[in-house]
């Protein structure tokens, strides 16, 4: 059972990875490579070395080609820290990303057609949305991902800033190639990207957790669960100053019970301490499957 449901998430997440390429290339080709925008990236940093190759001998290098040749460096910290699995989908991710953006190069129109606010403002959320379904299933598109990755498993960044500090310094070496206002433009699509990207590992349907401090804590859990149909979850807690054991009620419900709680707990208890923080998923009964 358990080696079936194992192959299972291995073909989805292959599926899933070669899905995020493709919606990588295609944002990068459309509104990014044609227009000069190196936004980060193993393929910003190719785009950058393709025009002065270009400039100066007058050969095409195709991009996708060096961020394999780049990446066969960059992938030994992945099999030595990484684990098989996670390398196996940073290699899919590798040659997926690599091959889609050479072979969709000719034939993908330039849909930003040199508007370079338009170009960042739809390259960043295209590439990040590619990005973002990638890294969701653990895996990456190689190059400056595998550092940012690694960056952001050692330190308190997320994915999306971690790429944003990385990508930064290939946007700094392409202002001699493509200009600054190109490079201005690249930072924006470089941070709707590293925003997509947070936006689709972390789950769009994020919840609320809320924690509720009061004398009348039973008559409030009883309304939690009768009115607003949520489970409720006892906390014991001691207080600091009184040295007194008192119940903290924990909660989990969506954005739109948040105003419901409030309301009815300040109709029980108006003096009530109530903390709301951000859950980003929620798996479990009311909520979403965790195999899902």
């Amino acid at each position: 059972m358990l080696k079936k449901l194992l192959q299972h998430n291995i073909v989805r997440d292959a599926i899933i990875i070669c899905a995020g390429c493709l919606v990588f290339a295609v944002g990068f080709d459309c509104f990014e490579a044609k227009n000069g925008l190196a936004a980060g990236g193993a393929t910003g940093l190719s785009l950058v070395i393709q025009q002065v190759v270009e400039v100066a001998t007058g050969a095409t290098i195709p991009i996708g080609l060096q961020v394999l040749v780049m990446n066969a460096l960059l992938l030994i910290p992945v099999f030595r820290t990484g684990g098989l699995r996670y390398a196996a989908r940073t290699v899919l991710g590798v040659i997926f990303s690599a091959f889609f953006t050479d072979a969709l190069a000719p034939v993908l129109p330039n849909l930003g057609n040199g508007d370079l606010l338009l170009c960042a403002l739809w390259g960043g959320v295209v590439t990040g949305l590619g990005l973002g379904l990638v890294f969701r299933v653990g895996g990456n598109t190689g190059g400056t991902d595998i550092l940012a990755q690694l960056l952001a498993k050692h330190t308190p960044l997320t994915n999306g800033v971690a790429m944003f500090v990385v990508d930064g310094l290939v946007v700094a070496v392409s202002v001699p190639v493509f200009g600054l206002e190109n490079a201005l433009y690249a930072l924006v699509a470089m941070y709707l990207c590293s925003y997509v990207i947070d936006r689709v590992v972390d789950g769009m349907n994020s919840q609320r957790c809320a924690y509720i401090i009061s004398d009348h804590y039973r008559r409030i859990a009883d309304a939690v669960m009768n009115d607003l149909d949520r489970g409720c979850t006892e906390l014991r807690a001691r207080g600091s100053w009184t040295g007194d054991d008192r119940a903290v009620l924990m909660v989990v419900l969506s954005r739109s019970e948040t105003a419901m709680l409030k309301e009815l707990v300040a109709h029980i208890d108006p003096d009530a301490i109530v903390f709301i923080s951000e859950v980003y998923e929620a798996f479990g009964e009311g909520f979403r499957n965790l195999r899902a």
